[in-house]
């Protein structure tokens, strides 16, 4: 199974328009959406339509689609490029649109590389303890399928303030999906999860837009989530999070600005 398919994601007759169902499994407890899940679909549909690997996308979120809406997508190509493709896709619900995502897509051959950000020292998952239960994790929804464990101690789960801003989760997908851009464009989704552990205090938020960049995918069962808030100020969080295989290969960076809900 790919991320694709995961999602839920279909083609159309015209290969530039996608349609994604939105169903409890893709979505929040509140719900709607998640705008991971809308983020990856939209990559998934920018790559399906161009043939080529994303390099940076960027979601600006807009509204919500509930369950059992269907999200078209479009995908204009404004540039094709010879090596860099520069497209976005739009995707809307009716005349309503969701979210909007800005790309380039595209790969170089040059003998250059290197990789500088440190991940943090954690545990391996399996000596990790599972998360502690979401609200509502009763039911079908994004968190009852993916599993999480808590790789440094503030999770957002509890009152446990980090002294940085910064918390860690594990993070596994159902076995044999690729880790590619389109599931780490839905794993990008994560800031909010650490605005609690930032705060100590039970609180979260809704995202307003993702970034996400992708440097090395490579096959990895786990995803550690490296998650950095930067500032909250004025009711909304800033941040991002560094994604790492279990081989210490650094995967992507995504970053978020969010309204904080605080649940306290």
């Amino acid at each position: 199974m790919d991320a694709r398919e995961w999602l839920g994601l279909e083609p159309t007759h015209n290969p530039n328009r996608w349609f994604l169902p939105v169903t409890p499994g893709i979505s929040t407890p509140g719900n709607f959406l998640f705008g991971g899940c809308g983020l990856g679909a939209a990559i998934s549909a920018l790559e399906g339509t161009t043939g080529r690997p994303l390099i940076w996308a960027t979601a600006q979120y807009l509204s919500y689609a509930q369950p059992p809406s269907i999200v078209d997508i479009d995908v204009p190509v404004v540039v094709p490029g010879n090596q860099v493709s520069q497209a976005r896709a739009i995707a809307k619900v009716g005349d309503t649109e969701i979210l909007t995502v800005n790309a380039a897509l595209g790969a170089r051959q040059l003998d250059a590389e290197g990789e500088w950000s440190q991940r943090p020292a954690v545990l391996a998952p399996d000596e990790c303890p599972p998360r502690a239960n979401h609200r509502h994790m009763e039911g079908d929804w994004i968190m009852s399928r993916l599993e999480e464990r808590v790789a440094l101690p503030a999770d957002g789960s509890k009152p446990d303030a980090t002294t940085n801003g910064r918390s860690a989760l594990w993070v596994r997908m159902p076995a044999g999906i690729d880790m590619g851009p389109a599931a780490l464009g839905v794993l990008g989704d994560f800031v909010p999860g650490g605005v609690g552990a930032a705060l100590g205090r039970n609180g979260g938020g809704n995202s307003l837009d993702n970034t996400i960049r992708i440097a090395r995918p490579v096959p990895t069962d786990w995803v550690l989530l490296d998650i950095r808030i930067h500032a909250i100020a004025n009711g909304f969080a800033h941040g991002l999070v560094h994604q790492w295989a279990e081989d210490g290969t650094l995967l992507a960076t995504a970053s978020q600005s969010t309204i904080v809900r605080l649940r306290d």
